[in-house]
């Protein structure tokens, strides 16, 4: 099983063209899923059943697995088995059959306006690095972008007489995304005074530079958001894909198209912008309860 995992991810790696990130999550869930298959005593896929399935997704939702990466793995084993089928190595896909991973989804975590300032104004501008992590903030928030499409951004994607950027999302895909006049004051600073001295003469392409004079890991930009979010005193179980959701609900509360919000995300699929609508309407309820004398 593990040469047909092999197979598979040389197929979506250089077939259809998915990034490394995005290949490693799909044989990473794969390997988990036939190593549980093992511990069941099943010898090939084609013994798998959907009862198979569940109980590996059950056991991994026991093993305290965020909803989202349940998700994640529901869809690997979708996709690789539609491979399988296509190639002719199985028999009968059963995974077709099951519910679609966005029934596991759960609402994503969002920050209020208030908590987004004052986890922008949390850096301190009196250093290059404090300097750095606001423009980082505020670039962050201001377009939505995925921590991986932030770590690749390089000065030459910036457009900032226009006030919009080019990146190369999912899929290898590029799109435009606008930001505002605050992100663009903070990065006029950034670029032109902080981020040399953080280079001290060093060449680099990346916007964001550590002090290495290197571009940041999404980890290291995981890492110091988390920083910041303490900092700020905010208790939420803040990431960067916090404030992409906050991003997004917050042009819909303020009555953004959802075709335009999914543009700028970068989506694929509207029903998978389509979940900030409920969180719209979450919002709503929470405000119809608070005011309404008859709630």
């Amino acid at each position: 099983m593990q040469a047909l995992i092999d197979q598979f991810t040389d197929y979506v790696a250089l077939e259809r063209g998915l990034s490394p990130h995005t290949c490693e999550a799909y044989r990473s869930d794969l390997e988990r899923f036939v190593h549980f298959l093992q511990s069941r005593k099943v010898s090939t896929l084609n013994d798998v059943t959907r009862r198979h399935i569940t109980d590996f997704l059950m056991a991994e939702k026991d093993r305290d697995m965020a909803t989202s990466t349940l998700a994640r793995r529901l869809v690997s084993i979708k996709v690789f088995s539609r491979f399988l089928q296509q190639e002719g190595l199985l028999d009968r896909n059963v995974a077709d059959a099951m519910d679609s991973p966005r029934l596991w989804k759960v609402l994503p975590d969002t920050l209020s306006t208030a908590e987004v300032d004052r986890l922008l104004n949390a850096p301190s501008g009196d250093t290059p690095r404090g300097y750095r992590d606001r423009a980082l903030l505020e670039l962050l928030y201001g377009t939505g972008l995925r921590v991986s499409e932030m770590a690749d951004l390089r000065v030459s994607d910036l457009h900032l007489g226009e006030k919009y950027l080019r990146c190369i999302g999912k899929g290898n895909k590029e799109r435009v995304v606008p930001f505002g006049d605050k992100a663009l004051a903070v990065l006029n600073e950034y670029i032109a005074v902080h981020r040399p001295a953080l280079l001290k003469g060093r060449p680099a392409e990346a916007l964001f530079v550590t002090r290495r004079g290197t571009a940041f890991s999404r980890k290291g930009l995981w890492k110091l958001i988390k920083t910041h979010a303490r900092t700020a005193g905010i208790t939420k179980n803040v990431t960067p894909h916090t404030l992409r959701h906050s991003f997004a609900s917050h042009l819909l509360a303020h009555g953004a198209q959802l075709r335009v919000i999914q543009e700028m995300l970068g989506h694929a699929d509207i029903a998978t912008t389509q979940i900030y609508t409920h969180v719209d309407q979450g919002r709503l309820k929470s405000i119809h309860t608070q005011y309404h004398p008859r709630a």
